[in-house]
């Protein structure tokens, strides 16, 4: 592979940012970094123009619309239209262009709400996703599908990755739009910053997820790229439970601040327990090794170097 071209889509976003510098390591400059500043890949010209362009032999499609369970709910038929569009045209014109393997990515909200935990591959199929990202997933758990179909039909080598709840640096910190661990560390950071006496918390704590550190997702990119040509998914996760209240408690010790934790009962829980298998991807040799602590340590770091620049997302 290292003297063929590899084109990664939504290399600037939280994961690409991850993915890329792995991939050049690996690869060399050999490695096209794109976003959606070059194309617009909703539209099927601008994916053909990508390809008739830079004629890549390997594809890692990482573009996608995102957001929070607020942005979910007030554009629904934009997470829809963007991410089926995304997905249908960059996996179509691939095919087309005679890439020799695409490996996309999706998420762990993809898989039915009421899967029960570890949740293992075998339940994507099992039931809806949860009600308040349904347009988002749905248009995600497509490429499922495209890929298995022109496998089928065309012996297209693409997979599918499905990384859990991943964290680390170049995440979204803004408190509207982010996920729990970022939301955490944000306000966590900003109370010590600000002497605040406490920070309060939605929920009991008592909700249990398991997290993966986004640089362990990262380094395991080259191995599905050279070694794994299935169109069946694998889940990227540790499979190790941690509650809430749990990380609230390493984020306040890890940043250092000395006020008191509160907890309002009046905001939702979520689902009490969300945890993803890695039995499929430990069948592989695989892990991600990464413990919490040390992949809090350093997005927090990485998060008050940027909030000092004045550089962070807020």
């Amino acid at each position: 592979m290292k003297s063929e071209k590899i084109l990664v889509t939504g290399a600037s976003g939280f994961l690409g940012s991850h993915v890329t510098p792995v991939l050049r390591e690996k690869y060399g400059n050999e490695v096209v970094a794109l976003s959606s500043r070059d194309y617009d890949l909703t539209e099927q010209e601008e994916v053909r123009r990508m390809f008739r362009h830079h004629r890549p032999e390997w594809v890692v499609a990482l573009a996608g619309y995102v957001g929070g369970i607020g942005a979910n709910r007030a554009y629904p038929a934009d997470f829809f239209y963007r991410n089926i569009m995304i997905n249908t045209m960059t996996i179509a014109e691939a095919w087309k262009a005679g890439v020799v393997k695409l490996l996309a990515v999706m998420g762990g909200c993809s898989y039915p709400a009421v899967a029960p935990s570890p949740i293992g591959e075998e339940e994507m199929w099992g039931g809806l996703p949860a009600i308040e990202s349904i347009p988002y997933s749905m248009a995600k758990k497509m490429s499922l599908i495209q890929s298995e179909a022109y496998r089928r039909q065309h012996g297209f080598n693409s997979i599918v990755l499905i990384p859990g709840n991943i964290y680390g640096e170049y995440d979204n910190f803004e408190l509207d739009n982010a996920h729990v661990i970022p939301a955490t560390i944000r306000k966590f950071f900003e109370a010590k910053v600000k002497g605040k006496s406490e920070v309060v918390m939605w929920g009991s704590g008592r909700p249990t997820r398991d997290f993966v550190y986004a640089g362990d997702v990262a380094a395991l990119f080259p191995f599905f790229l050279e070694q794994y040509d299935c169109s069946e998914p694998i889940n990227i996760s540790t499979s190790r439970s941690t509650s809430i209240a749990e990380l609230a408690g390493l984020v306040k010790e890890l940043v250092g601040y000395e006020g008191e934790i509160t907890w309002d009962a009046s905001k939702p829980d979520g689902k009490v327990e969300k945890i993803f298998s890695d039995r499929r991807l430990q069948s592989l040799g695989l892990d991600c090794p990464t413990s919490l602590r040390q992949g809090l340590n350093r997005t927090i770091a990485w998060f008050a170097s940027e909030y000092e620049k004045g550089t962070v997302r807020l």
